[in-house]
């Protein structure tokens, strides 16, 4: 048992990726501050800014996961989202990924019933 308790961080292949190169692009912005080097500090926010563009590539391509509990068996973060081909339920990234995930991770209108429930 781990020191947060039983629970899936969420460790993906996407998440390590775009959290690497985001360090490594902070790290150059940084050092080109303290160089004083103005097209260096441009060049490590560029690297930033891609790494966001990285992780969702990597999350449409499923090396990433759905927000939420997940299995067990699905905690390592080897283990690659089947799901992520249809798109993942209230998730703006993959409904950014184009109309076909779009339409699959759109969420399902309410019925009457439940509008009035509320």
């Amino acid at each position: 048992m781990s020191a947060h308790g039983h629970v899936d961080l969420g460790h993906t292949v996407a998440g390590w990726t775009g959290t690497a190169i985001a360090l490594v692009g902070s790290a150059a912005a940084g050092a080109t501050v303290c160089a004083a080097w103005t097209p260096g500090i441009w060049i490590g926010l560029a690297v930033v800014a891609a790494a966001g563009i990285v992780t969702w590539l990597l999350h449409l391509a499923g090396g990433g996961k759905p927000s939420g509990p997940r299995p067990e068996a699905q905690w390592d973060w080897r283990v690659r989202d089947t799901l992520a081909h249809a798109g993942h339920t209230d998730c703006l990234g993959c409904r950014l990924g184009g109309p076909r995930r779009g339409a699959a991770a759109a969420p399902a209108p309410r019925s009457a019933v439940a509008r009035a429930k509320v």
